[in-house]
């Protein structure tokens, strides 16, 4: 399970292009940015089971930015 899910436009006027993201996952700090197509690029070290990680931040997203 995720924690400490966290989200905020790249830039200012909070306009895509996408959103830096930021999360605990087995208690490894995870950074990445994801964009608007779904695809995410992993600023720090790629998540074990990456897939399943990948679905939950999307499942995130859509809740929290495209409601």
């Amino acid at each position: 399970m995720l924690q400490h899910f966290k989200f905020k436009p790249m830039f200012e006027d909070s306009r895509l292009p996408g959103w830096n993201i930021s999360f605990f996952y087995r208690n490894e700090r995870i950074r990445g940015e994801y964009h608007p197509d779904g695809s995410i690029v992993w600023q720090s070290a790629p998540p074990q089971d990456e897939e399943a990680i990948k679905k939950m931040v999307h499942e995130l997203m859509l809740y929290h930015v495209y409601d």
